[in-house]
C-alpha cells in the first residue's frame, strides 16, 4: 500500500509556530499520513549566508516536534555529503521507504523560482505532487511555469493556511535587537534559545 508522505525542507534557524501550522494544513488537507521535516545542514542557495551551526538547529527542530507524531526529524541530508539538492534527498527517501508517496511541501515564492532548482523536471517527475503554500503578496504564474516544466499543473495543491507573517529570519532579528519573540516559537525551543544564547549577535 503506498504511503503519502510530505517533504518539507528547511534551514529551521528557528524552527517557528508558522512552520508548525503550515504543515498541520498540509498533512490535513492533502491526507498525508506523515510530514517528514528534511533539515537542511547548509543550503546551495544560502551559501553566502550565515547559518546557525547544525547542531543547534538540530536539537530546536527535535524539541519543537517531539510532541507531534505525525512530524518526523529526517536526516536525508545530515547523513550525506553536500551540496543537497532536493531530487536526491527524495530519491533517497524513495530508496529507504520505496512505498512512500513523496509530496514537495513548498512556499509560494519557492514554486515560482523551481525551474531555477536543480534538474526541475525530473524533480517534478519524482514527486507524487507539490503542496503549495501560499504566502502574504506572493505572485505565481503557473501558466508560465507549465511551458518550462511541463505536468507542473497536474501535480501543484494549493494549502489553504492563515497567512502568517512569520519569518526566521525576523526572529532572529527580534533577539538580536532584544525585542519580544517568545510567542513565535514553542515553549522548549525559547528556552533552549534563552539557555544557548543563539542569535545575540546576529
Amino acid at each position: 500500500m503506498q504511503d503519502n508522505i510530505g517533504i518539507f525542507g528547511g534551514t529551521y534557524d528557528p524552527p517557528h509556530l508558522g512552520h508548525l501550522i503550515l504543515a498541520a494544513e498540509a498533512l490535513d488537507q492533502l491526507g498525508l499520513s506523515k510530514v517528514l521535516w528534511v533539515l537542511t545542514p547548509i543550503p546551495p542557495h544560502k551559501l553566502e549566508q550565515t547559518i546557525t551551526p547544525l547542531e543547534h538547529r538540530l536539537v530546536m527542530t527535535q524539541l519543537m516536534l517531539d510532541d507531534y507524531p505525525q512530524f518526523e526529524l529526517s536526516r536525508a541530508e545530515i547523513d550525506r555529503p553536500g551540496p543537497h539538492y532536493m531530487l536526491e534527498t527524495i530519491r533517497v527517501i524513495k530508496t529507504r521507504s520505496p512505498d512512500v508517496n513523496p509530496f514537495l511541501l513548498v512556499g509560494g515564492d519557492s514554486l515560482q523560482d523551481l525551474p531555477s532548482w536543480h534538474r526541475p523536471a525530473e524533480l517534478v517527475s519524482a514527486c507524487q505532487g507539490l503542496g503549495v503554500m501560499r504566502r502574504p503578496n506572493d505572485t505565481i504564474d503557473l501558466k508560465s511555469l507549465e511551458e518550462i516544466l511541463p505536468g507542473l499543473s497536474d501535480k501543484v495543491q494549493f494549502i489553504n493556511a492563515p497567512l502568517l507573517e512569520i519569518s526566521s529570519r525576523d526572529i532572529r532579528k527580534r533577539i538580536s535587537e532584544s525585542r519580544v519573540f517568545r510567542h513565535y516559537l514553542t515553549p522548549l525551543v525559547y528556552e533552549y534559545i534563552l539557555k544557548t544564547g543563539l542569535y545575540l549577535q546576529r
